[in-house]
């Protein structure tokens, strides 16, 4: 292994072919070899597993997971990195770089293309920080494939995404993933591994997506919405937020709260999923 995610070695790579970060992509390199196999090992990446990754970089963690996982797509959208990439990993036969963006790639029929194997298909990535959320919404809602997930947020993010109910962390973001997902915070990562170092530490999270979700929802595209909404002020009673969203009359929601043994003026981070999936049903019924 060459050890691409070392001071020396980015700096190196970085000098020999003339590049410079881009502030628009959100681009910091991990320098940290023990943080790299870190984030593999607990992905639990063999070779019986497919790698879906997001923004390469120069390699670094691309490097790590080449090693160990059967086969790895890699989604870059920077071009001027593709040929970087290209030099470092041209020994590789299980690699296949893709300069496209994550957002607007035809992700399911790549995943046909590429990974012959049928074989479980992993996403393991350091996520741009600004724009996150919109990248694991996206592939959640729309790449049943994935069968785990093990990312780099922002360390506020993966609070977000493992908290509980009840916390200043608890949110729609924490709700649509647990829905879907157990989640859990498996490693914290000091801004400090970084080229060039970020304003904020990370954490990796994982998320094991259920086979079969532990949750009945009769419309689950209503149910998310509604969570969304039930969110959008959280200084706001819950009817308060209800009521903007959709216009039912505050002494109704109150009525339909109280009916079923809640707390009229609840807030959002009070409930967990099973409450949300019941006050979504309730809601609707009464639109």
């Amino acid at each position: 292994m060459k050890k691409i995610g070392t001071v020396n070695n980015t700096k190196r790579i970085l000098e020999e072919n003339g590049f410079f970060m881009k502030k628009k992509f959100g681009q910091n390199f991990l320098i940290d070899q023990n943080i790299l196999s870190s984030i593999v090992s607990k992905a639990e990446i063999n070779k019986k597993v497919n790698v879906i990754e997001i923004g390469p970089g120069i390699g670094s963690l691309t490097e790590h997971l080449l090693e160990n996982a059967n086969h790895v797509i890699s989604y870059e959208i920077d071009n001027s990195l593709i040929p970087i990439l290209t030099k470092e990993f041209a020994d590789y036969d299980n690699f296949t770089l893709l300069n496209k963006d994550i957002l607007k790639a035809n992700i399911k029929e790549d995943i046909k293309t590429y990974f012959k194997d049928d074989l479980p298909v992993y996403v393991v990535a350091n996520l741009p920080y600004y724009i996150t959320t919109p990248i694991i919404m996206h592939l959640l809602e729309n790449v049943p494939e994935i069968k785990r997930y093990s990312v780099m947020v922002q360390l506020e993010v993966a609070d977000r995404i493992c908290a509980n109910k009840g916390g200043k962390d608890y949110n729609n973001l924490t709700i649509a993933i647990k829905y879907r997902a157990q989640t859990q915070k498996a490693l914290t990562v000091s801004r400090n591994v970084f080229m060039p170092k970020p304003n904020v530490d990370s954490a990796v999270v994982i998320f094991d997506i259920y086979d079969e979700k532990p949750y009945n929802v009769d419309d689950e595209a209503f149910f998310l919405r509604f969570v969304k909404d039930a969110f959008v002020n959280r200084r706001k009673t819950l009817v308060n937020n209800i009521n903007n969203a959709y216009k039912l009359p505050k002494e109704k929601l109150e009525e339909i709260l109280i009916n079923n043994n809640f707390n009229p003026m609840v807030r959002s981070e009070a409930l967990d999923i099973e409450d949300f999936i019941l006050l979504a049903k309730l809601i609707k019924d009464n639109l």
